[in-house]
This record gives C-alpha cells, structure tokens and sequence, in this order.
C-alpha cells in the first residue's frame, strides 16, 4: 500500500518520493560526517563504505546536500550506532542501517516539513 501526504505547497507527494529527496540525503550526510570526523576516514574511504561519490561526500561536508537537520539526541546516537557498524561491516550493514535510521525519522516525522 503507498501512502500519499499532503506537503505544504498542496501537492501530493508519495512517502518514497520523501524519502528520496529529503531523508537519504540527510541519512548519507550524517554518515559521511560521522565516518570522516568520528572514525578518521578520508571523503574517498567514507564514499567507498557508504556506496557513492566522493564528490557527493563532499557536497554533504561543504553543506550543499543533505539540509535537514535531526535535532532529536536518541536518533543522534543512534546515527552514531549505525555509523560504528558500518565501519565494521560490508555494503549490506550499510543497507541495513540506512533503512533502519530512516524508520526512526520517519516515526518522528522528520523530512514531513519540506
């Protein structure tokens, strides 16, 4: 079943659609910043474990992508979890997490207000 929101602008937009634009890139920004800042990993070793462009990792460094913001302390930590697995683990841990961390924001309804 796909679910449709109403987004401020009256459109209609599909919660993939949302997911997509605003919480993947929130979720891969979080992660690039982790990585490089917590764990040490240069912009290319980030972008091999996350599965995408050094030139995306730095976009999401330099704050081009990635705008929104989680302000909520326990998803905080819980990015930070996800980023210790996936410095230990493969492609699919990262899958993993970034689904996982993307249930959470959605349940506190992050990504809605755009």
């Amino acid at each position: 079943m796909i679910y449709i929101t109403i987004v401020a602008s009256m459109t209609l937009k599909i919660d993939c659609e949302e997911i997509v634009w605003y919480l993947l890139p929130l979720i891969r920004k979080e992660f690039a910043k982790s990585l490089i800042k917590d764990h040490g990993l240069t912009q290319r070793k980030a972008a091999e474990k996350l599965g995408i462009t050094e030139a995306a990792v730095s976009q999401y460094v330099l704050k081009k992508r990635g705008d929104l913001k989680v302000k909520d302390v326990k998803i905080r930590q819980e990015i930070k979890t996800s980023t210790k697995r996936i410095m230990n683990g493969d492609f699919q841990v990262m899958k993993t997490e970034t689904c996982r961390i993307c249930h959470l924001l959605r349940v506190q309804g992050i990504g809605k207000e755009k």
